[in-house]
């Protein structure tokens, strides 16, 4: 039995059709039960035998990337409580007061006081805390300028760019395809901003998961045949405040975010 680490995971093996001959209402909600091991997979009619015994067994969940992630995380806390973090607020254009600096992470506020200690508004993951913190230690703090380059622009992109496609634009389509509220989604929960590209989408987000850190989601509805697409675009100064692992954990943790907007709100 292969590892499932979220039900999206099942989802990618379904065909999508939403037959509801597995009696759930779309695939969404069935790769959801059979993630939570209230349907075994082999209720869905239209998968593979070779499929089916693959993942027929009991799930195996591995540990959560917040325990993978936690040393990382102590790590970069301890680097944190070493420099002056009154500087650091300097250097990035931020807050500081009562001994603690704030940046805004999709808009909420996000604080690291002298001693390396963490509060916020919201609870923030690995793939986000991560980022966060490094981008506090190592960020320039030079200003974006709205002019958007792939992940392959970036400099050590070109290595990562297949995982960056698998694990971040990719999903963030498959749940577009499916969850039409998605991009509303976007917008009210994680302070984004609808705008108009010279990039010719049907639609074009801008997130701040970070204060100068901005990225532009853009998606092309199916038409004439064509099907959908989505790709993720980064700010050219994006090298300048954020390392490449940084930039490719956080993407992959916008992705899951809103793998759990879906399945929560979609299935």
């Amino acid at each position: 039995m292969s590892h499932i680490n979220n039900p999206m995971e099942i989802f990618k093996l379904l065909n999508g059709s939403n037959c509801r001959e597995c009696n759930e209402k779309t695939c969404l909600a069935f790769a959801v039960a059979v993630f939570k091991e209230t349907k075994q997979i082999h209720a869905c009619p239209y998968l593979d035998k070779e499929v089916i015994e693959r993942y027929g067994g009991a799930i195996e969940k591995p540990n959560t990337v917040d325990e993978y992630k936690a040393e990382a995380i102590e790590i970069l806390k301890q680097k944190i409580s070493l420099i002056d973090i009154c500087e650091a607020a300097k250097r990035l254009s931020a807050p500081f007061s009562n001994n603690k600096l704030t940046i805004k992470i999709f808009g909420k506020n996000f604080s690291i006081d002298t001693k390396g200690n963490i509060s916020s508004e919201i609870h923030i993951n690995a793939y986000m805390a991560v980022p966060a913190l490094t981008y506090i230690l190592n960020s320039s703090g030079k200003f974006p300028n709205g002019n958007w380059i792939t992940f392959r622009e970036l400099s050590g992109g070109p290595s990562r760019y297949a995982h960056f496609q698998q694990r971040c634009e990719k999903p963030l389509k498959r749940i577009a395809d499916t969850y039409t509220d998605l991009f509303k989604d976007m917008l009210e929960i994680f302070d984004g901003k609808q705008i108009v590209s010279h990039i010719d989408s049907d639609i074009s987000i801008v997130l701040y998961p970070l204060p100068l850190f901005p990225i532009m989601v853009c998606y092309w509805k199916p038409e004439d045949g064509l099907e959908s697409s989505l790709h993720i675009y980064f700010d050219v100064t994006s090298d300048d405040n954020l390392d490449i692992e940084s930039i490719y954990t956080l993407s992959e943790g916008v992705a899951l975010m809103f793998e759990k907007i879906a399945l929560r709100h979609g299935a």
